[in-house]
C-alpha cells in the first residue's frame, strides 16, 4: 500500500511540475488556459477558477493543459488564443514543461547532496582468488585509506581510481588494520567488462569486494550545487548515449526501457531503502521525462516543437490533414510501445511468479 501511495505521489509530482511549466508560461504570455487536468478518465475532483477549470481524474498516468484556440477547428483569431501567438511564444509554452522537469531533477540531486546520502566505505569485504590484492596480503576487514598517496574514503572513489589505472602494473595501497596503517604494493589486472550502455571496455582491478559498511555523506550548499549540476549533466549524457545506442541497435531496448509497471516495481524497492532513494528516483524519472518529451515524435512536446520549426521554415503551418495523419501515426507508435514495454515489464519483474502459477 505504501508503495502504491508513493508511486502515485511521484507520478503526481512529475505531472504537476510538467504541466505547470506549460501553464505558467501560457499565463505569462497572455494565452488563456481553459483546463488544467491531473490524470485521465473519470473525474474525482473539479473546481473552476477565474478562467481555468482544475481537475483530478482517476488514472494518474498523465495530465494536460488545454489552451484556448490550440487547434484550427476552434481557433477564432482572438489575441488570448494559442494560435494567435508568435512561433517563439508557442515554442516557449511547449518547452517549459520539459524544462521544469529538468530543473526538478537537478533540485532533487542538489537536495540529496546537501542533506546527505548513504555511500559504501572502502572497507574490504572479500578477496577474489588469483588477483593482486590476495597475493599482496590484503585481508578482509582492511579499510583502504589511500592509493599511491591519494586519500580515499568511499568505494566509488576506489573503483574510479583503480579502473583508470588499467595501464599501470601496480599501485601502492595504504590500509587501516586494527587501527594501524600498513602499505602494500598490489598488482593491477586488466579485465574486459560491460558498462550500463552495453559497451565493452578494459578496466583495472585489484580483486577486492566491498564489505557493505555504509556511511552518510553531505556537502555544503555550493559544493552540493556543483555536484548536483555535474550529476545532472552526467545523467543527461548517459541517457542520450543510451537512446542513440538503442536506435542503432547496439543496446537492447528490452533491457533498457521500462514503463509504469516497471516504475511501480522500482518505487517499491526505493521505498524500502528510504526517503533518499525515493528522492533520487524522482530526480532520475524527472530528468528522463524531460529528455523523452523533447524527442521529435508527434504528440510529444518535441514533436510539437518540430511542427513549429517546420512552420517557421515554410512560413505557414502544415495543413490540418497532414498534422492529423502524422499525429495519429505518432499516437499509434507511442501506444504500441507502451503496450509492448508493459508486457516486457510483466515478465521481467513478475515472470517467476506467473510461471509458478502453471506448475
Amino acid at each position: 500500500m505504501v508503495s502504491l501511495i508513493t508511486f502515485i505521489f511521484i507520478l503526481g509530482i512529475l505531472i504537476i511540475v510538467h504541466e505547470f511549466g506549460h501553464f505558467i508560461v501560457a499565463k505569462k504570455i497572455g494565452v488563456r488556459v481553459e483546463k488544467f487536468s491531473l490524470g485521465f478518465g473519470p473525474r474525482l475532483f473539479k473546481t473552476k477558477g477565474k478562467e481555468t477549470e482544475y481537475s483530478i481524474s482517476a488514472i494518474p498516468l498523465g495530465g494536460y493543459v488545454k489552451l484556448a484556440g490550440d487547434n484550427p477547428e476552434e481557433y477564432q483569431g482572438k489575441p488570448d488564443e494559442y494560435l494567435s501567438r508568435k512561433i517563439s511564444e508557442r515554442a516557449a509554452i511547449i518547452f517549459f514543461g520539459p524544462l521544469l522537469n529538468y530543473v526538478l531533477g537537478f533540485l532533487c540531486l542538489w537536495f540529496i547532496f546537501a542533506t546527505g546520502y548513504p555511500v559504501l566505505t572502502a572497507r574490504v569485504g572479500g578477496l577474489i582468488e588469483g588477483f593482486g590484492a590476495e597475493e599482496a596480503g590484503i585481508e578482509v576487514g582492511d579499510k583502504i585509506i589511500a592509493i599511491d598517496g591519494k586519500k580515499v574514503e568511499f568505494w566509488e572513489e576506489l573503483q574510479k581510481i583503480i579502473r583508470s589505472r588499467k595501464g599501470a602494473l601496480s599501485v601502492r595501497l595504504t590500509v587501516l588494520r586494527n587501527n594501524k596503517e600498513y602499505r602494500f604494493r598490489v598488482k593491477i589486472q586488466e579485465k574486459e567488462v560491460g558498462d550500463m550502455l552495453g559497451q565493452k571496455q578494459k578496466v583495472g582491478l585489484l580483486g577486492v569486494t566491498p564489505e557493505g559498511e555504509i556511511t552518510k555523506v553531505r556537502y555544503g550548499p555550493f559544493k552540493s550545487f556543483l555536484l548536483g549540476l555535474e550529476k545532472t549533466c552526467e545523467l543527461t549524457v548517459v541517457t542520450y548515449k543510451g537512446l542513440w545506442r538503442i536506435i542503432i541497435g547496439k543496446l537492447s531496448w528490452r533491457e533498457s526501457v521500462t514503463g509504469p509497471l516497471g516504475i511501480f516495481y522500482i518505487t517499491g524497492k526505493a521505498t524500502e531503502v528510504g526517503v533518499t532513494a525515493v528522492i533520487q528516483l524522482v530526480a532520475v524519472l524527472s530528468l528522463s521525462l524531460a529528455i523523452f518529451n523533447l524527442l521529435p515524435l508527434p504528440i510529444l512536446d518535441g514533436g510539437h516543437i518540430m511542427f513549429l520549426a517546420i512552420e517557421k521554415l515554410r512560413g505557414r503551418r502544415l495543413s490540418a490533414r497532414t498534422e492529423n495523419i502524422v499525429t495519429r501515426i505518432g499516437m499509434a507508435f507511442i501506444v504500441s510501445l507502451a503496450v509492448l514495454v508493459t508486457y516486457i515489464d510483466i515478465w521481467r519483474f513478475f515472470g517467476d511468479k506467473i510461471a509458478g502459477l502453471f506448475k
